[in-house]
């Protein structure tokens, strides 16, 4: 099921996303975002309403100034019609109490297809890194 428009058309979708962030559109986050949506990450398991991820967006404690997905090692699958898989290693350069950081992550989301459009049900981010957790 591998379709070149739909490598396309999500990895457009994530940087879409991304943007959100980096500008604290939280309406187009919301828009882009199932209802509710299961997030993984660094801080733990959880999901998330429209109305809560937008709140988080606007009130983040740290500003992203800049990302870089590497478009070369972009992975897409798609598991059904309406339901698609892409991951991705992303460049974060982020504002975190005052101080500027960079981290690398590895990323994935999973798109379902409701009336039409493409929305996010899950994200998961991964910090780089030793996979013992030592630095």
């Amino acid at each position: 099921m591998r379709s070149a428009a739909i490598d396309n058309e999500l990895l457009t979708l994530e940087k879409q996303y991304w943007d959100a962030i980096k500008s604290k559109d939280a309406s187009t986050a919301a828009r882009l975002t199932d209802d509710p949506c299961v997030v993984v990450g660094p801080q733990g398991v959880g999901q998330v309403d429209r109305k809560a991820l937008a709140g988080m967006i606007e009130g983040a404690p740290y500003k992203l100034t800049k990302y870089r997905l590497d478009d070369r090692d972009v992975h897409v699958r798609a598991v059904a019609d309406d339901v698609a898989v892409i991951a991705y290693k992303v460049q974060e350069d982020l504002v975190v109490d005052g101080k500027p950081t960079t981290l690398e992550a590895y990323d994935s989301s999973v798109w379902v297809r409701r009336d039409g459009k493409w929305v996010c049900a899950l994200h998961t981010e991964t910090l780089a890194g030793d996979p013992y957790g030592r630095h």
